[in-house]
């Protein structure tokens, strides 16, 4: 079968390249195995009572009339499993963070629409669904907190009661000197107050388990799809009370995450406990119903926000308060602060802000949990500081692209207000650029002769940065007590010249398979076809955190390069004893180990066999077999790619509908492993950043009850609502990394809402409407323009 080989396999020949991916042939040929494709035998089918109401004790709970229901196996409450809850910590005091534990089945107390309250277990789907039908369960209702400002209102109900005025974080960070006189002083200061839609990951791929206890090996097997597999096992085993070697996680093939699944889910913990009581496998897949409803959801935050400005238009301070609905229970490992914490730790981002002050805070309300979701914060806070230079730009007389120029950060590296130093990038350069092809494409004519026909077109831009490669000290700065950042690659080669390279990151759609072995290929020499990825496996893999933060090739293949690296080295050390020269007059290439002074070689292949099979002809110093641990982690700030976002829109007046017209991305991402890779990521981004810039929403009536059930409420947008993307790369080589690799997976969600709602005010700039908060659905558009002075 074809690997899509685009050129021959000398050393850095792979890099730069873009390779087909490697993972295609088998998953478009439905040669793929998921969660769900397993079937082993005598496995049982879970589901989940779950709770229809949103705040209420639980006065009884009968499971009599389950147990009953033909097909039904066996039916398990919070008491039954008498599991640990799952509680998430920060070290940070009580009066800045307050713990909560998310029991695995909640037990006296519910906190939200679709809580699990006790897992059904039967032969098939269907009748486990039969007896979830059957259970009964009697509420004492409590008054749900369905918003932020009734979480915060005094004398509110709590949602947990440790949680003094439902508040799960409250911390004021960067509170520079004389900030209040800058403000005082300036003579331009513009406010911006923006609030941002729930929303859901929505996964292709919903949640899923298949637990079962493995005899031989005395352990826990969940295959399960996560982004974290070996923090499932830690979760797993201290929940249920196991040796974490007793618990191993295996994730198949996964089809997207996006970040709901870089957390720890409750219900495979559940199924885990099922199969243990049962001695059989038990398996959950999440319902589509139960993935909108009740899964981990995101994004639902309040910006208030003002900027000070100079009359030539340089920011002098920014003041903000930001305030996040992180639903009923803090995620584990990241808990309630990702959020807050990353919105105010980087909210100045590509611009030079002199003085800065914040205040962020998580608050608890009756609905499902939050989980960080691609962008994390990111889309909402640069979308703020986006709306803030357009605003100043009106009242100063400036041009939208002028006023950024003026203030973008252009030196590197650059310490800002907030401590965190920036590597280079090109900041000035990508909005350069962008503004550029939309002038060169005519789009600046289209719009004044559109104004001048009563049609509204408006361009709009979106300039930022997305901090990528956080490592162990980014991590720790936020006082987790599960401090996140460096990853472990181990490469092995047998007999053969093949490679066999671990990485602890996890693929869930983002090539790993591919640009992982480009960057071993490079790194030894050799044809990418000997290359193979291992991942996912708690067992084969010595540990890693995953898959998110735009992480895996920033530190997972920092690590796979140096692993590599080491195993050269040992290559070379065994051909300089077969050659009779000294180690450092040889160079890998090409699956040999060649002295280029006088052309001899010794093919990979027979190294090995001495590594392996003749052992006896070893130098002294050098141990049997081929393999090389490698470690990585990025001891700065991190690193930062960046990237500007153009967009035109037309605005429909009559009907409020936005039209994008056209959507161009500059981005910098470093050094580009494979630009196909770093394309579709960036597409799949704005993608996602459209659809929350403006059609998904999920909103809760006044009882807590969820809109969105089904995608009859949670409008999704189609191919017919994507514009097509023209991207241009610029490349910026990252001193901190071993590939001089940035993150890319988060940038086109978080460009895109601030470019959209910027191009869509630009087309309402005649009629006098400002629209500040996201989604903006042709409903927002229409009200807007009626209620117009």
């Amino acid at each position: 079968m074809s690997t899509g080989h685009a050129r021959p396999a000398t050393a850095g020949a792979w890099t730069g390249a873009s390779v087909s991916r490697r993972e295609d042939p088998r998953l478009l040929s439905g040669h793929g195995h998921f969660t769900d494709d397993f079937a082993l035998p005598g496995m049982l089918h879970a589901q989940f009572v779950r709770s229809s109401v949103a705040h209420a004790e639980v006065t009884s709970l009968d499971l009599a009339a389950v147990r009953r229901v033909p097909g039904v196996v066996a039916a398990f409450s919070a008491e039954d499993l008498g599991l640990a809850d799952i509680t998430a910590r920060l070290g940070r005091p009580l009066t800045e963070f307050v713990p909560t534990g998310m029991p695995v089945l909640a037990r006296e107390k519910v906190r939200y629409a679709g809580e699990p309250l006790a897992v059904v277990v039967a032969r098939d789907a269907y009748a486990a669904e039969d007896g979830v039908e059957a259970a009964r369960v009697t509420y004492a209702s409590l008054p749900p907190v369905v918003s932020e400002e009734q979480a915060l209102a005094p004398g509110a109900p709590l949602v947990h009661e440790e949680a003094t005025a439902n508040t799960l974080l409250d911390v004021s960070m960067f509170a520079t000197e004389g900030i209040d006189a800058t403000f005082g002083e300036a003579p331009c200061v513009v406010h911006v107050e923006t609030r941002t839609g729930r929303q859901n990951a929505l996964p292709l791929e919903t949640r899923g388990v298949v637990a079962d206890w493995d005899h031989r090996e005395e352990q826990l097997v969940l295959r399960t799809s996560t982004q974290v597999p070996h923090q499932v096992r830690t979760a797993a085993a201290r929940c249920l009370g196991l040796d974490e070697r007793a618990v191993r996680v295996v994730v198949p093939d996964m089809g997207g995450g996006f970040g709901q699944k870089c957390v720890v889910g409750r219900e495979e913990i559940a199924a885990g406990a099922a199969a243990l009581r049962l001695g059989r496998p038990v398996k959950w897949i999440e319902d589509r119903k139960d993935a909108l409803s009740a899964s981990f959801l995101a994004r639902e935050q309040h910006y208030d926000v003002r900027a000070a400005f100079d009359a030539e238009g340089h920011i002098l301070g920014l003041d903000a308060s930001v305030v996040c609905d992180m639903g009923a229970y803090s995620c584990y490992p990241f808990t309630a602060g990702i959020e807050p914490l990353m919105a105010s730790t980087e909210m100045p981002g590509v611009y030079k802000v002199p003085a800065y002050r914040v205040r962020a805070r998580a608050v608890t309300t009756n609905k499902a949990p939050t989980a960080p979701y691609r962008g994390v914060s990111r889309p909402q806070y640069v979308m703020v500081m986006e709306r803030l230079f357009e605003r100043a730009a009106r009242e100063l007389g400036l041009g939208s692209t002028e006023i950024r120029r003026r203030n973008l950060i252009t030196q590197f590296p650059y310490t800002g207000v907030n401590n965190v130093t920036y590597d280079p990038g090109s900041y000035l350069e990508s909005l350069n650029l962008c503004e550029s092809v939309l002038k060169d494409e005519g789009w600046y004519g289209t719009k004044e002769k559109a104004s001048a026909e009563g049609r509204h077109i408006g361009i709009g831009y979106c300039c930022f940065s997305e901090r990528t490669g956080y490592g162990s000290a980014a991590f720790a700065q936020r006082k987790m007590e599960v401090v996140p950042g460096f990853d472990i690659s181990e490469v092995r080669m047998d007999t053969s010249g093949a490679l066999v390279v671990t990485t602890g990151t996890m693929s869930h759609g983002q090539s790993h398979e591919t640009t992982m072995a480009q960057i071993a290929a490079d790194e030894l020499g050799l044809d990418i076809g000997k290359v193979r990825i291992h991942q996912g496996d708690t067992d084969r893999i010595t540990y890693g955190w995953g898959t998110f933060a735009s992480r895996s090739i920033a530190i997972g293949g920092s690590a796979v390069r140096l692993a590599a690296g080491k195993l050269g080295e040992k290559l070379k050390a065994i051909a300089a004893s077969v050659l009779e020269v000294p180690p450092e007059e040889l160079e890998l290439g090409q699956g040999l180990v060649r002295r280029p002074a006088d052309g001899r070689s010794v093919p990979y292949e027979e190294l090995a066999d001495i590594a392996y099979l003749k052992s006896h002809l070893l130098p002294k110093d050098v141990e049997p077999g081929l393999t090389a641990t490698a470690t990585f982690d990025v001891l700065n700030d991190g690193t930062f790619s960046n990237a500007t976002h153009g967009v035109v829109v037309e605005l429909h007046e009559g009907t409020g509908q936005v039209e994008i017209l056209r959507y161009v991305c500059v981005e910098d991402c470093g050094v580009a492993i494979n630009p196909k890779v770093v394309e579709g990521q960036t597409r799949g981004g704005i993608a996602q950043g459209i659809a929350g810039a403006l059609f998904e929403q999920v909103t809760y009536d006044e009882q807590g009850a969820p809109s969105a059930v089904s995608f009859m409420e949670y409008k999704v947008p189609t191919a017919l609502e994507i514009p097509e993307v023209a991207i241009h790369h610029l490349e910026t080589p990252c001193a901190f990394t071993e590939t001089g690799a940035k993150g890319v997976g988060e940038g086109g969600t978080i460009g895109a809402p601030g470019a959209v709602l910027n191009a869509v005010n630009d087309a309402l700039l005649p009629t006098g409407v400002e629209l500040d908060d996201t989604p903006i659905t042709p409903e927002t558009v229409v009200s807007a323009l009626e209620h117009t002075p």
